[in-house]
């Protein structure tokens, strides 16, 4: 009995001082794997946080940047036209059949009603994989997310 009592001793010894690596154990449990799941992608991997910031918030800043440029064009085309044809409207140059108008738009209403349950699952199914991709890149997303606002705002 006495051997096996030293052979119990001997063991616990080993597990007072396991020798711990703390950059395998960073890799392993990085802290959006405790609250997005386990599920990291290859760029999380490849690079550091700060490059993955910095490469989604000049994307985001690129992207948002553009939208805020192309969305003041569209804007100004389409307030233009409006501008235009109540203008013409009022001028006499345009005579507008609100009958037809108010037919064509209820009969489009019925077209979406009835077409929109068939685009509901390509959607949906895009929706999902847009949420993975966020959740496997979160770090680059956040970056994304915080460069497209500033792209807005600039």
């Amino acid at each position: 009995m006495a051997d096996r009592g030293e052979d119990v001793d001997a063991e616990s010894e080993d597990e007072l001082y396991e020798v711990v690596n703390i950059t395998d154990y960073a890799r392993r449990h990085q802290w959006w794997s405790r609250v997005f799941g386990n599920s990291t992608g290859p760029i999380a991997e490849k690079y550091s946080v700060a490059s993955q910031i910095m490469m989604g918030g000049v994307t985001g800043w690129c992207a948002g940047y553009l939208f805020q440029r192309v969305g003041k064009i569209v804007a100004t085309a389409v307030g233009g036209g409006f501008l235009l044809l109540q203008i013409a409207n009022h001028s006499g140059y345009v005579q507008v059949d609100w009958r037809k108008v108010e037919k064509d738009v209820n009969k489009a209403k019925k077209h979406l009603k009835k077409n929109a349950n068939k685009a509901a699952p390509e959607l949906n199914s895009f929706i999902e994989e847009s949420t993975e991709f966020v959740k496997r890149n979160i770090v680059i997303s956040g970056g994304f997310v915080g460069g497209f606002l500033l792209g807005l705002a600039s």
